[in-house]
């Protein structure tokens, strides 16, 4: 980091690394649980659409908590909320690891860590790194930021996949459980945000509005109701390959560890992609630039897809797919802010969110409903390619229609 930049930001500090732990923690976690599907299921005895219908319920549960999480840290400030979050989580995994049937998963993965992921991830995180720092820098931070939140499944992955192999999914589940107890002091830390007075609304911002006039500005705007459509396959793509890759990779007979190596270096390359894609968000068009992720993860896709499987081409996807996965956290909350302001940008970020995870929900549960149906993964990724392709060019041609600047912003000035 520039030494310009860190004396900028040196105030903020204890507030951004908060932030991006708890968004690495909260992340992380919830981005390493397939890792524990064959085993978990075969144990407790519930079927594979069974699991992922608990990850598609906590993916629910998130998106449409989102907004109104978002909505209630302008009430209650954000520090009571994501303690909260992070409460919810650690009950969450806990009640996973002593679980014995579908009900306790339903609560446990689906209900409770859904709950917390509405306080503690993305549109709060990102809405904290905000507020915290100058628009001078504020997508670079973004980056930096969105780039910590993927440092959580490095660590998490194979850790879990370690203790799973070794001592069976509960205590890997346990080991999860101790590592959530650190989203505690972390939300405490982000939450000295709500110290931090918001800046005067100007221009295009929704500022001293209600909630209700806030989102029926969003929802009045084109540029905004496209980001969120592509939104939507965004959450599919991505919670498909988390959700399936490692009973993908197991069946397809190679190596277990190879889903944590997988996972793991997704995670790595999550950080150069938050890194790039938050300096280039600063510089370049940002809807065009969220097209061109979509694309580009859409056809590597259909590269790893389309021959078997080796632990060369497994990581090359992994490393390709995770420099496209986080980067448009940094464009979609940078973006939101310029057009919307600081004042209601969780929650309208949550709003963009909330359909990410009806995406979510298909590419979780449909693809475990796929595989139950036809034993193979073939059709669940054709569907994600086509629907990627279709939402990347659609959110491409639409940011050529204003070229000369920032499309939100010139949608918000109409």
């Amino acid at each position: 980091m520039p030494s310009a930049m860190l004396r900028t930001l040196r105030p903020a500090l204890p507030i951004l690394i908060g932030a991006s732990l708890m968004l690495s923690l909260s992340m992380g976690l919830r981005q390493s649980l397939g890792i524990f599907m064959q085993s978990l299921t075969h144990d407790i005895g519930i079927s594979v659409s069974d699991f992922t219908l608990a990850i598609a319920v906590q993916n629910l549960a998130w998106g449409f908590l989102q907004p109104p999480a978002g909505a209630l840290t302008v009430r209650y400030g954000f520090r009571p909320i994501m303690i909260a979050g992070a409460l919810f989580y650690i009950a969450g995994l806990a009640l996973m690891a002593a679980s014995h049937g579908l009900v306790t998963i339903m609560l446990g993965a689906g209900v409770l860590i859904g709950v917390s992921l509405a306080c503690t991830a993305s549109a709060i995180a990102m809405s904290v790194a905000t507020r915290a720092t100058p628009p001078a820098v504020r997508s670079t931070v973004l980056g930096l930021v969105s780039g910590a939140g993927s440092l959580g499944a490095l660590m998490a992955a194979p850790l879990g996949q370690i203790l799973n192999q070794t001592q069976g999914w509960r205590i890997g589940l346990i080991g999860f459980v101790v590592l959530s107890l650190a989203l505690i002091p972390a939300a405490w830390f982000a939450g000295r945000i709500d110290r931090v007075p918001l800046p005067r609304a100007a221009g295009a911002e929704i500022g001293d509005v209600s909630a209700g006039a806030a989102l029926r500005g969003a929802l009045g705007n084109a540029s905004f109701l496209v980001m969120m459509s592509a939104y939507f396959v965004c959450g599919m793509q991505l919670v498909f390959i988390t959700t399936h890759l490692p009973s993908y990779l197991q069946f397809c007979g190679m190596d277990p560890m190879l889903s944590a190596q997988a996972l793991g270096v997704i995670g790595g390359f999550n950080v150069l992609g938050s890194l790039f894609f938050g300096w280039a968000g600063g510089r370049w068009n940002k809807l065009m630039l969220l097209g061109l992720i979509y694309v580009g993860r859409s056809l590597v896709l259909a590269w790893y897809f389309m021959s078997p499987p080796t632990a060369g081409s497994t990581l090359a996807f992994a490393a390709m797919m995770g420099f496209l996965w986080l980067g448009v956290s940094p464009l979609v909350a940078g973006s939101v802010a310029e057009m919307f302001g600081l004042r209601w940008q969780a929650m309208i970020q949550g709003v963009a969110f909330m359909n990410h995870q009806i995406g979510s929900f298909l590419g979780a549960y449909g693809g475990g409903v796929i595989y139950d149906m036809l034993g193979s993964y073939t059709l669940a990724w054709q569907l994600g390619l086509a629907l990627g392709l279709t939402a990347g060019v659609v959110q491409v041609a639409f940011a050529l229609v204003r070229p000369s600047e920032p499309p939100l912003v010139a949608a918000g000035r109409s």
